[in-house]
């Protein structure tokens, strides 16, 4: 059972969130460029407060929390296209899906 939250593991998470908030601001669907801006700017609070809380109050559990929230904001944009991107590792996407604007 793997159930500790370690230093190593919280910067594996960093990078995969930083990685994807870099993807995700280069691939608004300008067509619903506000939607996009409001989940982007959203994710990337929850990253800022994930710094905040594993850096400045070493609060793994909270650092840990923030990113997914974090991620989260992020695989939902995805998911309803307001971000263009096909990449299932750093997304809740398929990799050769087209995303549409049926959502």
């Amino acid at each position: 059972m793997n159930n500790i939250i370690t230093e190593e593991k919280l910067n594996k998470y960093f990078d995969i969130t930083r990685e994807a908030l870099a993807k995700a601001k280069e691939a608004f669907d300008n067509d619903r460029k506000k939607q996009a801006e409001d989940f982007f700017d959203m994710a990337e609070r929850y990253f800022k407060d994930a710094n905040f809380f594993f850096k400045e109050k070493n609060d793994l559990v909270l650092a840990f929390a923030a990113l997914n929230y974090a991620h989260g904001w992020l695989d939902a944009g995805a998911r309803i296209g307001l971000f263009i991107v096909n990449d299932s590792r750093l997304f809740t996407v398929d990799d050769n899906a087209v995303t549409t604007k049926e959502y």
